[in-house]
């Protein structure tokens, strides 16, 4: 069995940690600074707290999955600590920037596996496989096969570093970003006071539907926001329109006030939040 590391048991973090245990692997997970939500998915996923660097310096891998903003600090944290293994790079951000940080990685000796995942949390239990852990690097496939008969589903891309990221920004590109179309058609034909009629033309179902891709995906627009702009510096290394997800970013940005909300927030309070102009600057 594998001793892992898990930075950090946010969501999908913690859902991961929570099928590696249920294989009897270790995993550990560092408690210190980290919120109260955080300890209770932790528990519940029978993850091994610690915040004592010589624990895990003898890990076989080190999972970082955190906001994409972080995953700079966290790969130099590991750096720091003198750490030896493989770190899985599992944050949203672009193959460029995942390069970047690999280079630095292995010139203190630490080997590199790019990873991302394609669907939403999945603990043990909850049914049939609904989400993809796709993984490229040399060493991908070891990594892959701990997912074996998982919620996960092990996926290798390719033996070459940032392949697996490429994956995660033209496939989020669409269904993250097609969201945030959703609700920027909602804020402007409201504006507009054509709302009721669109709302005709798609029908009760569709509408339905949408109103609900936005409230749920609400809860999650502070990550968005900066993985649509990772997804429009990808789109821009290869020459391609980068405007789309630039603005995506924007929306999510706007309803940043209804973060992990615990009560689905109205159609009227969204609505009221995407029509704000005071949009910070990034």
């Amino acid at each position: 069995m594998s001793r892992i590391g898990l930075l950090h048991p946010g969501a999908m973090g913690a859902s991961i940690g929570a099928q590696l245990t249920s294989k009897t692997h270790t995993v550990l997970w560092w408690p210190e600074g980290r919120s109260e939500r955080s300890a209770k998915r932790a528990e519940q996923a029978g993850l091994t707290p610690s915040s004592q660097i010589d624990d895990w310096l003898t890990t076989d891998y080190i999972i970082s999955i955190c906001p994409p903003a972080a995953a700079e600090s966290i790969a130099q944290s590991v750096i720091d600590w003198g750490y030896q293994g493989t770190l899985i790079e599992a944050n949203a951000i672009s193959p460029m920037r995942l390069r970047d940080i690999a280079k630095k990685l292995e010139a203190s000796g630490v080997q590199v596996i790019d990873s991302s995942v394609i669907g939403g949390p999945v603990w043990p239990g909850e049914g049939a496989l609904s989400s993809v852990l796709a993984c490229s690097g040399k060493g991908a496939d070891a990594f892959a096969a701990l997912f074996e008969e998982t919620g996960f589903e092990g996926r290798v891309v390719s033996t070459e570093l940032g392949d697996a990221s490429s994956l995660k920004m033209v496939f989020a590109a669409l269904t993250k970003g097609s969201i945030a179309l959703i609700a920027e058609i909602l804020n402007v034909a409201e504006q507009l006071g054509v709302r009721s009629e669109l709302e005709k033309l798609w029908g009760d179902q569709a509408t339905q539907q949408r109103h609900n891709q936005v409230s749920t995906n609400a809860a999650k627009a502070w990550r968005f926001a900066g993985e649509m702009r990772e997804i429009s510096r990808t789109f821009s290394e290869v020459g391609a329109a980068l405007g789309f997800h630039e603005a995506a970013a924007q929306v999510f940005d706007r309803l940043e006030d209804h973060k992990d909300w615990t009560e689905r927030p109205s159609l009227e309070a969204l609505l009221t939040s995407l029509s704000s102009q005071e949009i910070e600057e990034n």
